[in-house]
């Protein structure tokens, strides 16, 4: 695959200084030019300045220029325009509005978090000692961007820019309503679920394992409750630990360890879920506000105003 993961997000909110503040308080540090970074993955995390919330810019990293001229002629034969200059493609989400950037990077290399031991029944990994996860006792920093899921009001042409003209590849599907796709050999990349308006639901961010999940939302929701969606669970679709907040402007942010990854295109045959069945198989159940975000009729009224 051509692809190899998620560069970078923009992410357009009516109110920049608080989400800023969230963002940093999540465990982002500032970067160049009003980017904010994770570990491995560098800028990762822009903010803009729109009269309502919305993924403005996502940017895919990509092999080589080649994989970029097979991009622009893929786009081509399903009609959507594209610019190719240099090192990178442009284009523009037909449905959502999103610019989606492809740009030749060289493949992110990640520092090898160090295995940490569990002990269970019969099997002693860890002897005469405390826990790691315990004993940690510094701020919770996200390693990288891991994926953006969308509301779309077109699920079916949303699918065929994603997968006919950039190249993702789908994993699984939630009945007629959301499609997995992957630009890595991670299980996912981006979720787009059909919804009544165009929106952003959330962005993803790896940290090491289930206790840095843990340990950065009991830091986020540290005389902030407000801030908490849904968690602690373990999802089905992509098995990945999570704990989702809400940022300022309403986007969720999620925590996530332990993605199945190392998908192989040719053998994965992605599956069809129901309801709820993919969505998670352990946790608290999902909130109503998970699947239909409390401001969803604010942001149909914003779209429709400026656009």
């Amino acid at each position: 695959m051509g692809l190899h993961g998620l560069a970078s997000v923009t992410i357009g909110v009516p109110n920049l200084d608080a989400t800023h503040a969230y963002y940093t308080d999540f465990g982002l540090a500032p970067g160049e030019q009003g980017w904010l970074r994770t570990t491995d993955g560098g800028d990762q995390l822009r903010l803009v300045s729109r009269p309502y919330r919305q993924l403005v810019e996502l940017v895919v990293r990509v092999a080589d220029h080649d994989d970029l001229v097979r991009t622009a002629a893929a786009l081509g034969r399903i009609g959507i325009s594209c610019v190719l200059a240099d090192d990178e493609l442009v284009s523009t989400e037909p449905v959502i509005g999103t610019r989606v950037v492809l740009r030749v990077s060289a493949v992110l290399d990640q520092r090898v978090a160090p295995a940490v031991g569990y002990n269970g029944p019969g099997r002693v990994e860890r002897a005469g000692a405390r826990a790691p996860g315990v004993l940690r006792a510094g701020p919770v920093r996200p390693r990288r961007l891991g994926h953006a899921v969308l509301g779309t009001t077109d699920l079916e042409l949303s699918k065929r820019f994603f997968v006919d003209g950039l190249g993702f590849k789908v994993s699984d599907y939630i009945g007629a309503q959301g499609v997995f796709m992957r630009c890595s050999s991670e299980h996912h990349n981006v979720l787009v679920l059909a919804a009544p308006v165009n929106f952003l639901h959330h962005t993803s961010w790896q940290v090491d394992d289930v206790d840095e999940v843990g340990r950065g939302a009991t830091h986020m929701l540290e005389g902030r409750p407000e801030r908490h969606v849904w968690g602690l669970g373990r999802h089905y679709a992509g098995s990945n630990f999570f704990w989702y907040l809400k940022d300022p402007a309403g986007n969720f942010s999620e925590y996530f360890a332990d993605m199945d990854c190392g998908i192989d295109d040719q053998l994965w045959t992605p599956e069809v879920f129901e309801g709820n069945e993919g969505l998670y198989r352990w946790g608290p159940p999902p909130p109503p506000s998970f699947l239909h975000p409390d401001d969803l009729a604010e942001l149909m009224i914003g779209s429709h105003a400026g656009g």
